[in-house]
This record gives structure tokens, sequence and C-alpha cells, in this order.
């Protein structure tokens, strides 16, 4: 099957939008497991609870899209702090395995119970007004939403790189899970920045729900279709690296896109492919550093 360049670029730009999904998720599971060592499976139920949240104030309450953009967040991330503070931190010095299942039963426990009150029927969210138009490009008709994702995804997505990379603050994180014996006696609160690490992490999951609600139908499973490949994005890219999860999320929506086109049978394992063949040559990941 061949396809002319606009129809390639169309594709591209269609990748663009699950491949920032995949961005803003793994990077928030990056930050979670690089700078705490914990793997967060909770992190597709938290992504539908920053959709489902959305959903409900739009229906109960009349709030905004954009104003969740920013509340649901901010719910998600006090969420994380209770988390952190009542189950976690008691959890740090053993297995990351004891992270990965104490949050799994965390995802079953609060999938559980919005799929009691919402059974699992998908439930819509429209897109604000000032989005639901189009833009024609010449080669395409791109829907400015789909836009909006893209560009808010990347925007949040290198602002926290340079936030942990390239700043003071970042250094005190990373160093913090390094020797926090160290960072204390500069006067750092480590437990306190550890736990708002871990809801920082959260509020990002919750930040790509509220981007998704209008493209994927609001659903207490939505989570479960995404963890899987996202926890895939962050092993190709390097399990911790921040950056190596932001490049591999858009790369990855981009390659399974245009799978979609020269071989739609294979678009649901394409990403499953590559890691293995990552593995074999690199155990690291793309970005991961060799031990």
């Amino acid at each position: 099957m061949t396809l002319s360049l606009p129809g390639l670029l169309s594709q591209l730009l269609l990748g663009l939008v699950n491949g920032s999904f995949y961005a803003i998720l793994s990077l928030g599971l990056a930050v979670i497991f690089g700078l705490l060592n914990v793997i967060n499976f909770a992190h597709g139920a938290l992504f539908m609870l920053g959709a489902v949240l959305s959903w409900m104030a739009m229906n109960y309450f009349g709030i905004s899209y954009w104003a969740m953009l920013v509340i649901a967040p901010v719910l998600v991330g006090l969420f994380g702090v209770a988390v952190e503070r009542l189950l976690l931190r008691w959890i740090y010095k053993l297995d990351p395995l004891y992270s990965l299942l104490l949050t799994l039963g965390l995802t079953l426990l609060v999938e559980g119970v919005f799929r009691s009150v919402y059974g699992v029927s998908g439930l819509s969210y429209d897109a604000p007004d000032a989005l639901q138009s189009a833009t024609d490009l010449g080669f395409m008709v791109l829907p400015n939403y789909r836009a909006w994702v893209v560009l808010a995804s990347l925007v949040i997505c290198f602002a926290t790189w340079f936030v942990i990379e390239k700043t003071r603050l970042g250094a005190y994180l990373r160093a913090g899970t390094e020797n926090p014996r160290l960072v204390e006696a500069f006067g750092v609160n480590v437990p306190l920045m550890i736990t708002l690490t871990y809801a920082f992490g959260c509020a990002l999951a919750a930040f790509a729900g509220v981007l998704a609600a209008p493209v994927i139908q609001v659903s207490p499973l939505m989570g479960q279709n995404l963890i899987i490949v996202v926890f895939a994005v962050v092993v190709i890219g390097g399990m911790g690296s921040i950056m190596g999860a932001i490049l591999t999320g858009l790369g990855l929506g981009v390659i399974e896109g245009f799978t979609k086109v020269f071989y739609p049978e294979a678009s649901s394992t394409v990403v499953f492919v590559i890691m293995v063949i990552v593995l074999l040559i690199r155990p690291a990941g793309l970005f991961g550093k060799e031990k």
C-alpha cells in the first residue's frame, strides 16, 4: 500500500496525538521510578481519574474543561500525597516489585469503585467550544482540539524535563533520592520533597486524562487500554529517563500510526515488538544508563 506525501503527513500528525498521551503518561512513570524507584502501576487508574473527575465536574457542577485542566491534577495530586504518606513510604526500602503489587491493588480498588457507579460503558465529554472547529492545512483538515493536545503535551513534557534536569530544584530531587542525609544537611526536607514528587507524577497522569476525555470516551476502564503500552514506552526509552520517556512516547505514537496504514493487523503489537528488539540490543533502553 502506498500513500502520497500529504497522506503521510496526515498520518504523522494523527500519530502525534496518540504519542502525546504516551509521552505525558510515560513521563509521569519515569519521574516516579527515576526519583523514587517506585513502579507505579496505578498510573492508568490516575489517568482515568482525571478524565472521570472532569466529566463529573462538567455534568454535576458545570465546571469548564479549562478549569479542570488545573483542578483535576491538583485533586489527583492530593490523592497521591495520601497514597505516598499512608502506603508507599513503608516499602521504599523493599524490592520495587512490592510497589508494583501495592499500586496494582490500588488500581483495582479505584477502578472498581467507579465501575460500580458508572458501569463500563463510555461517557461522552465534548471538547471546549473554542477548540471544536478544524483548520484546513491544505493536505488535511486538522481538528483544533487534537492540535491543542499535541501542543499542551509538548509544553508540559519539556517544562518537566527542564525543571528536573536543569534547575537547582531538580538537582535536589536527584540528590535526595541517592543520598538523603547529605541533602538534609543543607536544610532540605527530603520526605516532603519525595511526597511532592510522587504527587506531581500523579498530577501528570490526571492532566493527560483531562486532555484525553474529549478524544477517548470516558470510562472507568480507559486506563487499562494505555497502561501496558505506556510501560513498554518507559522500558524502551530507559527506566527513569525523563527525555527517553518523552521522545520514545512521541516516536512510538507516530510508528503505531503509520503501522495502522501499512499493516493494520500489527498496530496493536508493534510497540511490543520494538520493546523486545531494544531489550535484546540494549537492555537498559535507548536512553537508559548501562550499569
